[in-house]
């Protein structure tokens, strides 16, 4: 369905679908005199959880984003995301805001498989991209999000020949932050930091792990467990999850940095874990999706890992890795499966 948001008549509009009929709640939601909406988070690093947001943060934030991008009245915009998390409420939020025409598809794996005409804007998850790699020139401006962009993915973007007149952008945020604070591009010009939007104050703890402090959106400081990199005041580079931290023989190893390695050589989804070892504390371990592979192994053997540690214990190739209902890998329940499995 099309919805004209520089021209909103809900009562014309026909919420047929499921997915339409979420649609068509938030924006109920949204047009009621209450001040605040509910988000859901996604759960990766934990319980999922519901809270209340001003609907004036978000449109802060969403003010941010397309003055970013350049959004102006009467573009073109996709939908391609869940409603019930903050990334696909955005999008209608950004809709609302700049008064954009809003397409919408059902969310799955191959959002643009019927989209055939040029659009400025969408937000997707990586594996969506993987999986429409031969749209992507029908989008002017796209944003990545939920989970980080792999190598291998911008390695088949860049290769990508046709797309002359199309940006790439990584986002970093969290539903606390009401989707991104910053973006990193990934075409037409490669970058290794993200670069903070203005109004935006980025430092770390005595940890080196990011905090933000964002008042548009969140009146707070807000402490992450990602460690990073400070370039300068507006710019950071994502090294890893403290949380996600594997101590090994009383070495620290950071599994998002081992992962970027691995996905240089391998196109699968490849997730490091610690697990529980006696003599070790924990046992460093490759998970790949998919079928076993000689292939793959020879060439992980082959890496240059900067510290000899770094090498997995041990590779195991599995059909399916967990992940939460809007895309990330769930390390948890992950971690769940391989001590099931061992």
């Amino acid at each position: 369905m099309l919805i004209n948001f520089n021209n909103l008549n809900i009562n014309n509009l026909s919420f047929e679908t499921d997915f339409e009929q979420k649609i068509k709640k938030f924006l109920d939601e949204w047009f009621s005199e209450a001040s605040t909406v509910k988000v859901q988070t996604s759960g990766s690093t934990g319980t999922p959880k519901i809270f209340e947001i001003e609907k004036k943060k978000m449109v802060n934030s969403a003010v941010m984003t397309c003055n970013f991008l350049g959004l102006q009245e009467g573009n073109k915009a996709l939908l391609c995301l869940p409603v019930e998390y903050i990334s696909g409420k955005m999008m209608i939020v950004r809709s609302i805001e700049r008064k954009l025409k809003l397409m919408t598809a059902e969310p799955s794996l191959k959002p643009l498989e019927l989209l055939n005409e040029a659009i400025d804007f969408c937000a997707m998850t990586p594996i969506q991209v993987e999986n429409s790699l031969d749209k992507l020139h029908l989008i002017r401006n796209l944003i990545i999000g939920g989970a980080a962009v792999s190598e291998s993915l911008k390695r088949k973007i860049a290769q990508n020949k046709i797309l002359e007149d199309t940006r790439i952008f990584e986002t970093y945020g969290m539903s606390e932050t009401l989707s991104h604070i910053a973006l990193k591009q990934v075409i037409p010009e490669p970058e290794d930091y993200f670069t903070a939007f203005e109004n935006v104050s980025i430092s770390v703890d005595k940890r080196g792990c990011l905090r933000i402090f964002a008042p548009n959106v969140n009146a707070e400081v807000l402490q992450t467990n990602d460690l990073v990199e400070i370039k300068n005041e507006k710019q950071f580079k994502f090294l890893g999850r403290i949380d996600n931290v594997i101590n090994s023989g009383g070495a620290k190893i950071f599994p998002e940095m081992l992962e970027a390695l691995v996905k240089k050589e391998i196109p699968n989804e490849a997730v490091f874990i610690g697990m529980e070892d006696d003599s070790l504390g924990q046992k460093l371990i490759l998970v790949i999706e998919g079928n076993q592979s000689a292939d793959f192994t020879s060439k992980i053997s082959g890496i240059a890992f900067e510290k000899n540690f770094h090498k997995p214990k041990e590779i195991i190739f599995i059909e399916e890795i967990p992940r939460t209902p809007n895309g990330k890998v769930n390390r948890i329940e992950l971690e769940r499966k391989i001590s099931e499995y061992l």
